[in-house]
């Protein structure tokens, strides 16, 4: 009657295995690192920058714990790891590194940072057993505040739309005095009504994001472009979920696990960084400006002349590609990253050479078309301007016009420089200036407080409540216990899987995890004792107290899943991470309660043929 088959207890066996492996990389604890990563998008961190790590720190004298080379998908790293207890020897190393990687201080090409990495085993490592992240109340870190410039936003849609619609009335042919710009109108001037008349109807049609008015001054006849205040609110919304973007690209320079990028407010940013120990160089990434800018070559033999004895031609700048080759390109600015809808590597067709493949908007694309059709033969330089400072990343030669807002680049590249080409034009840049105006460092110590108080809490409520099962219902009680510490390790194993994040909120999370186990153990053990009352035998009792108490505890813990799955709907920040470790907690208490728990009592009692008592604790009979 009270047998489970072999493959159930082959799924428990395994599904215990699995959380015990899973939930082990959390008590290994963490070591400072120092964190090595590209400053420039131009610039990678290879093998090269890996010896020269280790040449300075052998000259240095600094031993470290291990110095390890990661490469990922966009971004490769370096990480100089130490013991836990050479703390200060992190900060020398960071020295050395920094003095031998940027030299020149004002012009970093690498960020050099101080982290911290887990302790976890290779062994452990290779089979993705991670430990969970913790959020910045217990792992530590720093904390901003953003806040956007909106009137910089709206300014820099401004100019766009008075360049859009220049370009529009040339290929119309509509002939106008000159537009202005006054905050988020644009005067249009005209010599006649008729000119007038046909630059309103192609606005009606082109835009219907203005509201035109008509303004006589004399001879002149103007026509006032107003933004609504439809598209000024898509502006802003554009231009908060862009820096949101933009954000999560630079961040992950740090190597922050699971930082916290939200929108608060109409036009400020939350980020918060767990982990992070350099404010400065997270200050510096935070407030980076990367611009993508397409422009025309200049490779007139009189402009080489000039740049040979010294000079800059009158309406050229002057930049550097990749390998250090002096450029000269137009002032003027053909496109922007703004143009930009997708970029993506990929392979010509006939010559198949690496090529990057990209996909401008309707107004880039017209642009494209009518500057490739008036310059081939000629070569067109990306350039990607990083603290005011240019870099040429390619300049393709263009071999005929090209429409449709499609275009292939290609130029002796390899299949990784067209990836990080793709992936460079994708990143984007910010679509308005940021400032910080609240920063706060809640410190390790701190963190590791929270964590110990969260940690003893819990243990001391855990062992409270496990007395008090094992001396009230004796080995029913003990197989509780055991249950509930099953419950506990395989929701860390799960929150370690799925790399969530903990915090103090998690931690009640956890906690409120077991009283609703206990809540469940408890309904078992005492439909056992009620069905020994009604005069069952030890075995009847047993699979009726089971089956009858598994509908109270499905029914109980699936409304406390729907309010979970609530708050992890409609909550955000730390209402959002309680209800995962919540939502979690409830999925495992129903297996560890009613199947694990079930399990250990079939093998204890489910073999006796002859059963005469169960050890559940005083059994309670009413007098007649």
């Amino acid at each position: 009657m009270n047998r489970y088959p072999l493959w159930k207890y082959i799924v428990i066996v395994v599904a215990l295995v699995i959380g015990m492996i899973y939930t082990t990389p959390n008590f290994f604890g963490e070591s400072p690192a120092v964190q090595i990563s590209s400053q420039k998008a131009t610039i990678k961190v290879d093998e090269q920058i890996y010896e020269r790590v280790q040449k300075a720190l052998s000259e240095a004298n600094i031993t470290p714990d291990g110095v390890f080379f990661e490469q990922g998908a966009q971004q490769s790293t370096i990480r100089v790891r130490f013991e836990p207890t050479q703390a200060e020897m992190q900060l020398q190393a960071k020295e050395v590194i920094e003095r031998e990687l940027n030299p020149d201080q004002t012009d970093p090409s690498f960020v050099v940072a101080l982290n911290l990495v887990p302790n976890t085993p290779q062994w452990l490592l290779s089979l993705h057993a991670l430990p969970m992240y913790l959020g910045l109340d217990l792992r530590g870190g720093v904390h901003f505040l953003l806040e956007v410039d909106m009137d910089a936003a709206i300014d820099k849609r401004a100019d766009a739309l008075a360049s859009d619609l220049r370009s529009q009335f040339r290929e119309q042919r509509i002939r106008h005095a000159g537009i202005t710009r006054s905050g988020t109108s644009l005067e249009i001037a005209f010599r006649s009504a008729q000119e007038r008349d046909k630059a309103r109807d192609l606005l009606r049609n082109t835009h219907n994001d203005l509201s035109l008015d008509d303004r006589d001054e004399g001879n002149m006849f103007r026509l006032v472009a107003t933004m609504t205040d439809s598209s000024l609110r898509e502006v802003r919304d554009y231009a908060l979920k862009q820096n949101i973007s933009t954000l999560h690209n630079r961040i992950n320079e740090l190597g922050v696990a699971e930082p916290v990028i939200a929108q608060q407010g109409a036009n400020r940013i939350v980020v918060q960084l767990p982990g992070v120990q350099d404010t400065a160089k997270a200050k510096e990434i935070l407030g980076r400006t990367a611009t993508l800018e397409i422009r025309m070559v200049d490779d007139s033999p009189e402009a080489y002349a000039q740049l040979s004895s010294g000079t800059v031609p009158f309406g050229d700048e002057r930049y550097l590609d990749r390998a250090g080759v002096p450029i000269l390109v137009k002032r003027q600015v053909v496109l922007t990253g703004d143009n930009l809808n997708d970029a993506q590597p990929g392979f010509d067709q006939q010559t198949q050479e690496p090529t990057v493949n990209l996909t401008l908007d309707s107004r880039g694309a017209r642009i494209f078309q009518d500057v490739t059709r008036d310059n081939v033969g000629k070569r067109m330089a990306i350039i990607l301007f990083e603290k005011g400072k240019g870099e040429v990343v390619t300049a393709p030669v263009i071999r005929q016009e090209i429409g449709g807002g499609r275009v292939q680049i290609s130029g002796h590249m390899t299949a990784t420089e067209a990836t990080d080409t793709a992936l460079l034009l994708r990143a984007g840049s910010l679509a308005a200036p940021m400032e910080i105006i609240e920063e706060r460092l809640v410190g390790p110590s701190l963190g590791a407080a929270n964590i110990e108080a969260g940690f003893r809490s819990t243990v001391y409520g855990f062992a409270v409540v496990s007395i008090f099962m094992i001396l009230y219902y004796q080995v029913f009680g003990a197989v509780s216990v055991f249950a509930l510490s099953c419950n506990v390790m395989l929701l860390v194993a799960l929150l370690s899987m799925l790399q969530a994040t903990l915090t103090l909120p998690g931690i009640a999370a956890i906690a409120l995890t077991l009283g609703m186990a206990v809540d469940a153990n408890v309904l078992i053990n005492e439909r056992v004792r009620e069905e020994l009352r009604e005069g069952r035998s030890p075995q009847q009792a047993i699979s009726e107290g089971f089956d009858r108490a598994f509908a109270t505890i499905l029914d109980s813990n699936v409304t406390s899943l729907i309010a979970g799955i609530a708050l992890l709907i409609f909550g955000s920040g730390p209402v959002r991470g309680f209800a995962v470790v919540h939502c979690l907690g409830i999925l495992t208490s129903i297996f560890t309660s009613v199947v694990v728990s079930r399990s250990v009592i079939n093998l204890i009692y489910g073999r006796q043929k002859k059963l005469k008592k169960l050890h559940v604790g005083q059994i309670w009979k009413p007098t007649e």
